[in-house]
């Protein structure tokens, strides 16, 4: 099976070099190492490496433990190898090309270009904002969406910045056949691998940005900018993997494409409405 590797490492040179033997000691067969952060004398890198399905994952982390300086950030399966950004030119030629499902389109697209489990396009009603600042938080939410239910595990850090304050990360109830005026956010379209009740993080304030659920769930946010659209995308953790938070390189590839696609689609962003149909796919 695939699994994505992520490692917080020193930034000299051997360090990765000694990573990636531990990685093949341990059994892990390296496809490929993606560079997500350079700063401070520190380093953020995306392994994804074919792993023995019988072997135990936790010999892995155990070697990577013990490599001095070396943090272990996440470990999840992987749909595929990490794109580049041809996959994104290719993406949104293929929005243009039939703006009619371009939406459907994007958001069927990012789980795979992010290693993610799911993504959902939800739309927030112009006072939701007011309203939800106004009230207490919502209890969990539950939307119609086909695929498995999020598995529980273990915490996990953003490795791009400071976790969001814990009122950001309330569930909220989402009636898929609700009408998003004057109601509760409500998912427009979901991909396929979406759970059943879905759940959606507090989307408010609508900027860019990752944020850790609960029950182990990564989610990223990422609005439209307008006809109050937002892009959901979650990473869970499972089979007793830790998956790790969304990075910032990660939100602003997906922001880039969110902004591009906005551009591509234009007025026909306004005209998306919730279709029980079409979300609970």
């Amino acid at each position: 099976m695939l699994l994505r590797v992520r490692v917080t490492l020193p930034d000299r040179p051997g360090a990765l070099g000694q990573v990636a033997r531990t990685l093949g000691v341990a059994g892990a067969d390296i496809v490929q190492v993606t560079v997500l952060e350079r700063l401070g004398g520190r380093a953020v890198d995306d392994f994804t490496v074919v792993w023995p399905g019988a072997a135990r994952v936790d010999r892995l982390l155990a070697g990577l433990a013990a490599i001095p300086g070396v943090q272990v950030d996440g470990v999840w399966r992987a749909i595929g190898t990490p794109v580049t950004g041809g996959q994104d030119a290719e993406l949104l030629a293929q929005v243009a090309a039939n703006p009619v499902d371009g939406l459907a389109t994007l958001v069927d697209a990012v789980p795979g270009l992010l290693a993610a489990d799911w993504a959902a396009a939800a739309v927030v009603p112009a006072d939701w904002a007011i309203r939800s600042a106004s009230r207490p938080p919502a209890g969990a939410a539950t939307a119609q969406s086909a695929g498995p239910a999020p598995t529980p595990g273990a915490e996990s850090r953003f490795d791009g910045g400071q976790l969001p304050d814990d009122d950001f990360m309330t569930g909220l109830t989402v009636p898929v056949d609700e009408s998003p005026t004057g109601g509760e956010p409500a998912v427009a379209y979901a991909s396929w691998r979406a759970p059943v009740p879905l759940r959606l993080p507090e989307v408010t304030p609508l900027r860019a940005r990752p944020m850790d659920g609960p029950d182990g769930v990564r989610y990223a946010s990422v609005p439209f900018g307008r006809a109050g659209l937002v892009l959901i995308v979650s990473r869970v953790d499972g089979d007793g993997l830790p998956a790790a938070a969304f990075h910032v390189t990660e939100v602003d590839r997906t922001a880039q494409l969110v902004r591009a696609a906005t551009v591509i689609l234009g007025d026909r962003l306004d005209l998306v409405t919730v279709d029980p149909v079409t979300a609970r796919r």
